[in-house]
C-alpha cells in the first residue's frame, strides 16, 4: 500500500475487518466482483519498476493470467519501455497518482493535476488513450469521503480491495501466500506490489499463489470486467 513508509507494522490480520467496515459505507467504489461467481481479480499497485516488474511478467505469461496494474506517474515516466511491455501484453491499466502522496494530503489541484499527469504519462508510453483511463486507487487506502466526491465528478472510478496480505513489509513469500490463500473467496480484488517496497517477492509470491488459486476453480479477470458486474 504504501511505497513510502515502509514501517513494520503488522497489520494484515484487520484488513479483512476493514474491508467489511469500509465497503458498505462507500458503495460507489469497487471493492470486489460478483460473489457469486468463482472469478478474482490480481492486482499490483506502485510500479513499473525494471526489475521486479519484468520478473512478474514472465510468471503472469506463463500462466496466461492477465492482471490489473495501477501505475505512479513518475515511474512511468522513468521506465515507459516497462509500461509500454505491460500494456502491450493486455493487462489493465489504472492510477495510483503521480508520486505515492495520499489523496486526502494533497489540495484539490494537487490531486487533479497528479492524476492528469500520470495519465499523460501513461499516453505517451503505451498510446493508451487517456478518456479511457479511468480506474484510480488511493496510495496506501487513505480516502476521505470529499476524496471520492472529487474522483467520481472528474470522471473516475475508484478502486478498492478485499485481499491485502501486506506484502510490503516483506513477511516473506510463504506468508504473504498463505494470507492471500486464506483470504480470497468469490469477487476478490486481492493487492499485491511490484514497486520498490513488496516488488522483490512479487514474482515468486504470485509464481506460489497463481496455480493454487486455478487449482480451486477460479478464473483471474481484470478490473475492467468487475465493474461490468457491478453495472
Amino acid at each position: 500500500m504504501n511505497n513510502l513508509l515502509p514501517l513494520k507494522l503488522q497489520l494484515a490480520c484487520f484488513f479483512p475487518y476493514i474491508h467489511q467496515l469500509l465497503s458498505p459505507r462507500f458503495p460507489h467504489c469497487l471493492w470486489s466482483g460478483d460473489l457469486s461467481l468463482p472469478e478474482i481479480c490480481l492486482t499490483f499497485d506502485d510500479g513499473p519498476h525494471p526489475h521486479y516488474t519484468l520478473e512478474l511478467l514472465k510468471v503472469l505469461d506463463s500462466y496466461q493470467i492477465t492482471a490489473s496494474f495501477f501505475w505512479l506517474g513518475k515511474s512511468v515516466e522513468k521506465y515507459p519501455k516497462i509500461a509500454q511491455n505491460v500494456y502491450d501484453k493486455g493487462h489493465w491499466i489504472g492510477l495510483h497518482g503521480y508520486q505515492h502522496h495520499s489523496f486526502p494530503c494533497l489540495t484539490d489541484m494537487e490531486l487533479q493535476e497528479s492524476l492528469e499527469n500520470t495519465k499523460t504519462a501513461i499516453y505517451k508510453a503505451c498510446n493508451l488513450d487517456p478518456e479511457l483511463i479511468l480506474d484510480v486507487r488511493p496510495p496506501n487506502g487513505l480516502f476521505l469521503p470529499r476524496t471520492l466526491d472529487l474522483l467520481t465528478s472528474w470522471g473516475y472510478r475508484p478502486v478498492m480491495w478485499s485481499v491485502v496480505p501486506e506484502d510490503w513489509v516483506h513477511p516473506g513469500v510463504d506468508i504473504v501466500s498463505q494470507r492471500v490463500i486464506k483470504q480470497t473467496r468469490n469477487g476478490s480484488i486481492i493487492v499485491l506490489h511490484d514497486g520498490n517496497y513488496g516488488g522483490k517477492d512479487v514474482a515468486k509470491t504470485a509464481e506460489k499463489i497463481i496455480p493454487k488459486l486455478l487449482d480451486q476453480g477460479y478464473k483471474f479477470v481484470t478490473i475492467s470486467k468487475f465493474w461490468q458486474s457491478a453495472k
